[in-house]
């Protein structure tokens, strides 16, 4: 079975998915979901690591220039609580010097630190560095006097301040001698700053690994949960190809909402199949029908043409031969009139029409189509099982017709003495009107065609509608019909009707 042209003709995309009617503008630039996933993860992970890196960061300044802050805040206060002067520190410089050249010391050429690692600077009014122990200002103390702007406000300041001194980061703070002489101590942050670049470099390496493995992870896994996904998209192309009865397999990679997207779609790939296959038959129903109206019109319609045809050429010159042309050209009416009506009752049928409801004695109608078939073949034997009143809440025109169809097949279609047997019944509210004889019966095949439009088993005799619109009157009413028979066994045609 093959879909429609322009259902086949849709172009495909590149890969294995296809672009499908009402899709994205051409032109526009499209990412897959997968690409978006990734992207996603390793964006949220990498401002994550970044956010994480910088708070360590900074907190490790923080904590190492608060050891160094400690250091440089404990000597400024033990020089303020010593109350030294100029002439004593010159004293202790010089006897440190001395202490440095006996131990042959390399730091012993430097004189510009009163304590291992800081910076020890006094300044005169000016703001100049003064010559401690008898040596000339060192270039690291000029520098640092020169970065201070404010002595007197780093004595009167409670934490260290930051400055450059020949380029190199420091924390410096001050302090006054007890003759009045500001000092300046300072200590380098250099080595503190170069193990927080450390730090740096090595968590953004591990980080940066972090995030390569990450993509790698995501992008595996997202291919794994994406599967369903292009399952769904290579059954709606091998369905847009024709193959109606594909359907998305289940898959063990499924999420929650996967899995009730492909139930969905398969519900909704079941209905599309079904009505198309529905459609399917319906046309091949209406090409057959119309064929068959045809067929069924043209054979009257040619026997009055051609007795027509005659009368017109003088042919008919005989009254006995014009009347038995008249007679037929009559029966062929009749005969058509009678398939045109049955004709109409189908299409009525076929569009639901309102019913004229109301409370009827089926039983009543049971032998009336009874007594009927008595005078119409008087040998045939008949049996009535409809005893009594019956109602019935139904339409009594209809019922009527359902009877006369199924009395007039029997009387058709099986020898004239053959036993007939009609019963009606109720059963728990459901009423059931059964015809049955015991002529030749039916084979199987024909049987399952019986409700056919113009079927004729055997091509017999009849318009081949009769029990078509049994089923359509019955079906009407909410009911069903069913068929009984087999080859020498009868048949036994049973309506059944709801409660209401």
């Amino acid at each position: 079975m093959t879909l429609p042209r322009r259902l086949l003709a849709r172009p495909r995309l590149p890969g294995r998915s296809r672009r499908l009617p009402g899709g994205p503008r051409q032109g526009r630039r499209h990412y897959s979901l997968r690409a978006k996933l990734t992207l996603a993860n390793v964006v949220l992970l990498a401002v994550a690591i970044t956010a994480a890196t910088t708070v360590s960061a900074m907190g490790m300044r923080l904590y190492l220039l608060d050891s160094v802050d400690t250091e440089l805040m404990t000597t400024r206060d033990s020089i303020g609580r010593a109350r030294v002067s100029m002439e004593q520190v010159d004293a202790l410089s010089a006897l440190v010097a001395v202490s440095r050249k006996a131990s042959a010391d390399p730091a012993s050429e430097d004189a510009d630190s009163l304590v291992q690692g800081a910076v020890f600077t006094a300044l005169d009014d000016r703001g100049e560095p003064l010559a401690v122990a008898g040596f000339a200002p060192t270039a690291g103390q000029r520098a640092l006097a020169a970065a201070v702007d404010d002595p007197a406000a780093l004595v009167a300041d409670d934490a260290p301040h930051d400055v450059h001194v020949s380029g190199a980061p420091h924390r410096v703070t001050a302090a006054r001698l007890g003759d009045g002489t500001t000092v300046l101590l300072a200590t380098s942050t250099e080595s503190l700053h170069k193990v927080i670049a450390k730090a740096l470099r090595l968590d953004f390496g591990v980080g940066g690994l972090l995030l390569a493995l990450l993509a790698c992870l995501t992008l595996f896994s997202v291919r794994r949960r994406m599967r369903p996904l292009e399952d769904m998209v290579e059954t709606s192309s091998a369905i847009a190809e024709g193959d109606l009865t594909r359907r998305i397999p289940s898959s063990s990679e499924a999420t929650l909402e996967v899995e009730q997207l492909r139930l969905a779609l398969n519900s909704m790939l079941q209905q599309v199949e079904s009505a198309y296959r529905t459609r399917e038959r319906s046309a091949a129903q209406l090409r057959r029908f119309v064929g068959d109206a045809s067929h069924e019109l043209r054979t009257p319609l040619s026997a009055i043409r051609g007795y027509l045809q005659l009368y017109e050429k003088g042919m008919l010159t005989d009254p006995a031969e014009r009347r038995r042309a008249w007679d037929r050209m009559n029966g062929e009416v009749d005969r058509m009139g009678h398939l045109v009506d049955e004709l109409l009752t189908l299409a009525r049928l076929d569009q639901h029409p309102e019913l004229r409801l109301r409370n009827v004695d089926l039983a009543c109608l049971v032998r009336d189509a009874a007594a009927d078939l008595r005078a119409q073949q008087p040998e045939r034997p008949v049996t009535v099982a409809a005893a009594g009143a019956l109602l019935v809440h139904a339409d009594e025109s209809g019922l009527r017709q359902i009877l006369g169809n199924l009395v007039s097949n029997v009387r058709t279609h099986t020898p004239a003495d053959v036993p007939v047997r009609l019963c009606v019944a109720r059963e728990n509210g459901t009423v059931r009107l059964s015809v049955a004889d015991e002529g030749p019966g039916l084979p199987e095949e024909d049987a399952a065609r019986i409700f056919d439009r113009f079927f004729r088993a055997g091509g017999g005799a009849g318009s081949g509608l009769g029990m078509a619109i049994v089923q359509g009157v019955a079906e009407a009413h909410g009911g069903e019909v069913t068929v009984t028979t087999s080859p020498g066994d009868g048949l036994e045609v049973t309506v059944t009707l709801p409660p209401r």
